[in-house]
């Protein structure tokens, strides 16, 4: 390249005319893109600080005023919990009606349910190992004690029992022979034929074999005592009322396998809880009356033979025995019998409908309301036509007795107890509307 070229490639540092003559007139420069003038913008005035005192005032109201809108916002939430939760309570209580008791005549027949049992009960168990060969008497037959019931086969014990015998023999050789050497040596010794030790040798030999002898007499008892239990005898006068085996079958010995059961029945035995307050009304001796729903119309006649001379202090009542001659055969074991009692009228009764009674397994009771918490009291009954009942004791005249009880009802538990508005409103609820 010339140098020429190199020259007129070169820029052109120095000013052209035009622009020497703009800055020498002295006008502004044209302002560059994007940068602001004095025009656009405008400075911002100065401001005090603020104090720290009047800040932390700022934010204690403003956290005052969160506070409150948090509480007023919480609380009702809270009440609103609160009145559903007691509204729930409410609404899960049952509705009960509770009714005053209404007083009756003081009592003077007493009428409780008896438990009729056997006089003698028993079950019949084997001894002996074996089979059953055979049996005598059936369930309802009669049987006299010392009857034979069954007989076992224990072929074992047989065996066992000769063994014993043939060792008897044995023992009782060897004794006789011991004794006859004995004899002879003590002879002998008193002429100096034999010697003092061999006299006292055969003397304790003799002493031995006796001994082996009543041990052998001992087994030999033992085995004819378990042969002898191969026969089942019944152990009183009875009836037969169960049955559990039969021919064939293995028998094992011990209480895990009842053979027979025997009751006697000639005389039964009636068992019933007298009320402690009337425990005074009744004696030893005395008679009493009994009636029983297989019976109707008849009347039987037992005697009061003893008493348990004790209160139950879980009851309050007195356990009673009264014995009925059952000869004829007419009254079965395991029924129930009502005891009528004669006894001297001490307080006033009071009349409930059947309703309001409830049977729980620790006994009859009866549900009372008391503000609004109902209580379950136990109760003794007199007299019961089917409809109403006599409450003998366990309520008061001042007790609200509730009718018609839950059987769910626990002692305790809140219940509703409506009122005599209530009451009419639900009735009149629960008419049936006319045709308009």
């Amino acid at each position: 390249m010339s140098p020429e070229d190199q020259k007129s490639r070169q820029p052109n540092s120095e000013p052209s005319s035009h622009n020497r003559h703009r800055a020498d007139s002295g006008a502004e420069p044209a302002p560059k893109l994007g940068t602001a003038t004095s025009h656009d913008t405008e400075t911002a005035p100065d401001q005090k600080p603020i104090k720290s005192g009047h800040a932390m005032i700022a934010v204690a109201l403003v956290i005052l005023v969160l506070a409150a809108l948090a509480v007023a916002g919480i609380l009702p939430r809270l009440h609103a919990r609160d009145v559903l939760a007691k509204r729930t309570d409410e609404l899960a209580a049952p509705s009960v009606i509770a009714i005053a008791p209404k007083p009756g005549e003081p009592v003077q027949d007493l009428m409780l349910p008896g438990n009729v049992t056997s006089f003698t009960d028993s079950p019949v168990y084997a001894r002996t190992t074996g089979y059953l060969t055979h049996w005598y008497f059936d369930i309802g037959a009669r049987v006299k004690k010392g009857a034979l019931l069954a007989d076992i086969a224990s072929p074992e014990v047989d065996q066992q029992l000769a063994q014993a015998q043939a060792d008897l023999n044995t023992a009782q050789a060897n004794a006789n022979n011991a004794r006859i050497q004995a004899d002879r040596y003590k002879g002998l010794v008193a002429s100096n034929a034999v010697s003092q030790q061999d006299t006292d040798t055969f003397v304790n030999q003799a002493s031995s074999t006796a001994a082996q002898v009543k041990s052998a007499e001992a087994n030999v008892q033992r085995l004819k005592e378990l042969t002898s239990f191969e026969k089942i005898y019944a152990p009183f006068d009875g009836v037969v009322t169960a049955r559990n085996v039969d021919t064939g079958q293995l028998i094992d010995t011990g209480a895990a396998k009842e053979l027979f059961h025997l009751q006697a029945v000639q005389t039964l035995r009636v068992y019933t809880n007298l009320p402690g307050v009337y425990s005074g009304s009744v004696r030893k001796g005395q008679t009493i009356d009994l009636t029983f729903a297989e019976h109707p119309g008849q009347v039987f006649h037992g005697t009061l033979v003893r008493t348990s001379e004790a209160i139950d202090p879980a009851s309050r009542t007195l356990l009673v025995e009264i014995d009925v001659d059952n000869r004829k055969g007419d009254l079965l074991a395991g029924t129930l019998a009502q005891v009528h009692f004669k006894v001297n009228p001490i307080r006033t009764a009071y009349i409930l409908p059947v309703s309001a009674l409830i049977f729980r397994s620790e006994g009859l009771r009866v549900a009372i309301a008391k503000d609004n918490i109902a209580h379950l009291v136990p109760v003794t009954i007199g007299q019961d036509d089917g409809r109403t009942v006599q409450i003998i004791t366990g309520l008061n005249a001042e007790d609200r007795v509730i009718q018609d009880p839950p059987d769910s009802l626990i002692d305790g538990e809140r219940v509703h107890t409506l009122s005599s508005e209530e009451i009419k409103q639900s009735q009149d609820h629960a008419k049936p509307q006319g045709d308009l």
